[in-house]
């Protein structure tokens, strides 16, 4: 069986004709503040060009194998069960009738499981990606309620399952906090994210405030999401003599892997972990309590283990977002101009984990203002680990400050968007740098043009047809630029013959949404060969460097990459030309890729091709392996993705119901790579910021902790009936300081969206939605 999947870019239909030459690139030439590399200007090849997705043909012929459709010899199947308490301790665990069922093989309980360390807490080093510092299965200690307390392998899922439900557990409990009123009267302390202090302060943002000739100040709250993605997580793991194997749906795989190996004492060499294909991930796909419990039951049992959760596994194990409660309050001059803006608020964590929720993110650097305060503060609460889902902190940031915005044009009888527009800054408020790209102002213009923005009744209630009232309504969406360090590519050049192909390894992962594509795209532009000649791996911890897909900068890291390997690529070749190639005593600085070759930059008659210049020196292929330059421009620049989100809402003024009959996404993102799968991106995240803005909630009971909707019947996510049709538009404009000139995309759809709902509610009915879901209720 084979463990490294790639996907090769020869797939029936996918790109018609070979792809364009490309012209000679230089080395470094992206570096901050220089002259931007040639990729982002997309003269020739496929940058920018609409590609299909690689991985396309083999995911709807079945031929894409997911983490629960692997198996191995002799493999057993996992079943959780689940503590009821949120905090205390087992008693008791009666184990006897599980074990006696048909097909069990091993029941594992905290009194029998191995020994294992704590799984490291995300943010405790680079590659600590554990949900909190807690031991797992290594004492009768109950911390959340959903936690797991029993592993049961049995000979197929049918028979782990209904064992399961034959244990019997007895807990003494244990005084514990799972209200929010609790929570708070507990303590509440400063929050951090990354290590920093979620506090901004400029000037005296009080005494502007209550000095402003206009102002606005309220809270804004937002409840608890849960992760929902297609695929359920799941993971098959097998022991091979003193090595640790896993598939799994992972968005971090090399740290996953050096994680988990902590836990069990092994070193990176020791533990594989692949992730070809992932069916959806909002942040939730990454190290949980199932992985390494399965490990464990497997080492115990001696035979490989599928472990897969169900749906209401996924609730009880895996942390969604948090729920936050934010007051905006702004104060503005008559024209519009903003003297002050407080953004600051609670959000709720473990006591075990460090994962805020970062809702002042977005504002740092949204408007300008000569006063600013933002804070974030942080209650505990005893319950499941809560993590990154989509956007954290600017999903529900945005609706705060983007609807008291909207507030404030009600206040001053002013267009929201020229009010917007009236406060744009002209370099970073709080950090003071310049921007690398901002362009919102353009994507406001054509977005407010071509949604027919000047059709918008300036006075609530007043448009109707029958019983819908009709609405309009906007927000700005903002989401900031990262790139790790640690990203790395190998590529290894293969002579076929007279031609050549290449293969490119990236330490990625991909979750749908069109990486091994870009990364196709990007490698056969800068290799300057056709995309039929590149194959793409990915997901294999075995490959080098650390690229996580999270934070929206799996794309950049990659380009980044690539362009590093791809140097290296160039110097090895010049050495392995010799005295008698056309390239002999040039420079890597003087050549650039082209044509399946390299070729003199002023000089193109002065050119050799890649299988020339590999048979000369004898080789069948040629590997290199380069570690991405350091992520400098984030020190001398505020880098964001920007959007302006438009809305037409209809509500009933009988029932209450609402229904999103347009939107429409204006973004600002940088070079667009692929606009085929940046446009699917882009519609994905606003449909999941629908589910935020209208139904989206986790029902966490406060008397003792339990998730009470662990289900897609009662957690309720957007159907077709509820997204209408969505246009998205871009501006296109290229960011000169960053790898390919691109911003990420993943996260920047689902920004701005529920304020742009909720303000289309307030335009049609004059009612004031200022906490999350807007449901019926709140509206009759």
């Amino acid at each position: 069986m084979s463990i490294v999947e790639t996907v090769k870019g020869t797939a029936q239909g996918l790109v018609q004709g070979a792809m364009a030459k490309l012209v000679p690139l230089a080395p470094d030439s992206w570096i901050p503040g220089g002259v931007p590399d040639p990729l982002i200007a997309h003269q020739h090849g496929k940058i920018g060009t609409p590609v299909s997705r690689i991985d396309g043909p083999l995911k709807v012929g079945g031929g894409a194998r997911f983490a629960a459709e692997f198996s191995f010899d002799d493999m057993v199947y996992a079943a959780l069960a689940y503590a009821t308490i949120p905090r205390g301790r087992i008693t008791a665990i009666d184990t006897d009738a599980a074990v006696a069922a048909p097909g069990v093989v091993l029941v594992m309980t905290h009194l029998n499981a191995p020994r294992m360390n704590p799984p490291a807490v995300f943010g405790a080093s680079p590659t600590a990606v554990g949900p909190a510092d807690l031991p797992i299965m290594q004492d009768d200690r109950v911390h959340w309620n959903g936690q797991p307390v029993a592993v049961v392998l049995a000979e197929t899922q049918e028979q782990a399952d209904h064992a399961k439900s034959l244990i019997h557990v007895t807990y003494a409990r244990e005084p514990s906090t799972t209200s929010l009123d609790e929570a708070k009267a507990n303590g509440i302390e400063q929050g951090l994210f990354m290590g920093q202090p979620l506090l901004n302060k400029i000037g005296d943002a009080e005494a502007a405030l209550a000095s402003a000739p206009h102002t606005v100040d309220h809270v804004y709250r937002t409840p608890r999401h849960s992760h929902n993605p297609i695929e359920p997580h799941a993971a098959t793991i097998a022991w091979i003599g003193d090595g640790l194997v896993l598939h799994d749906a992972s968005q971090m795989v090399t740290a996953q892997a050096k994680t988990i190996g902590d836990v069990f004492d092994l070193t990176m060499e020791q533990v594989r972990l692949t992730s070809p294909y992932v069916g959806g991930g909002f942040g939730c796909k990454g190290l949980w309590d199932h992985q390494i419990l399965g490990a464990a039951a497997a080492k115990l049992a001696g035979r490989p283990v599928r472990m897969t959760l169900s749906r209401e596994g996924v609730y009880r194990v895996v942390g969604g977002r948090t729920l936050t409660e934010q007051r905006v309050a702004l104060g503005a001059q008559a024209d519009g101009g903003f003297e002050a803006l407080i953004h600051s608020g609670l959000s709720i964590m473990t006591p075990h984990n460090n994962m805020p929720e970062p809702f002042i993110l977005g504002t740092r650097a949204a408007y300008a203002c000569p006063n600013i305060k933002l804070q974030v503060q942080v209650a505990k609460m005893n319950m499941l680990a809560n993590t990154f889902m989509r956007a954290p902190g600017e999903s529900v940031g945005t609706f705060a400050l983007e609807s008291a915005v909207d507030e404030l044009a009600v206040e001053l009888g002013m267009d929201p968007i020229a009010l917007r527009i009236r406060n744009e800054p002209e370099q970073d408020p709080t950090s003071g740098l310049p921007f690398s790209s901002r362009h919102i102002v353009e994507a406001w213009k054509t977005g407010a043009e071509r949604f027919g923005w000047d059709q918008r009744s300036a006075v609530p209630g007043t448009r109707r047809e029958g019983e819908w009232l009709i609405g309009m309504g906007c927000a700005t969406g903002t989401y900031p630029y990262y790139r790790m360090p640690g990203a790395a590519a190998r590529i290894t050049l293969i002579r076929d013959g007279a031609s050549v192909r290449a293969r490119i390894e990236v330490a990625a992962a991909e979750m749908g949404m069109g990486t091994a594509t870009t990364t196709a795209i990007v490698g056969a532009e800068r290799l300057g060969l056709s995309l039929d000649q590149v194959e793409v791996g990915y997901g294999d911890s075995t490959i080098p460097g650390a690229i996580m897909a999270g934070g929206s900068q799996q794309t950049a890291a990659i380009g980044a990459a690539v362009i590093a390997a791809h140097n290296a690529l160039v110097a090895e070749l010049l050495k392995l030309a010799g005295n008698d190639s056309p390239l002999a005593g040039l420079s890597p600085d003087e050549v650039g890729s082209e044509d399946g070759g390299l070729a003199k930059r002023d000089d193109r008659s002065r050119r050799e091709s890649y299988a020339s210049i590999l048979e000369r020196a004898q080789r069948d292929e040629l590997v290199v392996s380069k570690e991405a330059s350091p992520p400098l421009e984030l020190m001398h620049w505020s880098m964001h993705s920007h959007s302006a989100i438009f809305c037409e809402v209809r509500v009933n003024a009988v029932t209450g119901e609402t229904r999103v009959s347009r939107i429409l996404g204006s973004f600002d993102c940088g070079r667009i790579l692929n606009p085929k799968t940046a446009r699917s991106q882009f519609r994905g995240g606003i449909i999941m910021g629908l589910g935020m803005a209208l139904m989206e909630e986790t029902q966490f009971d406060e008397r003792n902790g339990r998730i009470m909707n662990p289900s897609l019947a009662e957690y309720h996510v957007p159907v077709h009936l509820d997204v209408p049709e969505i246009d998205v538009i871009w501006t296109d404009i290229a960011d000169p300081h960053t790898p390919m000139g691109a911003h990420g995309i993943g996260e920047i759809g689902i920004t701005g969206v529920a304020a742009a709902v909720a303000n289309a509610v307030f335009n049609a009915t004059g009612k004031r939605v200022r906490d999350l879901p807007i449901t019926l209720d709140k509206l009759l």
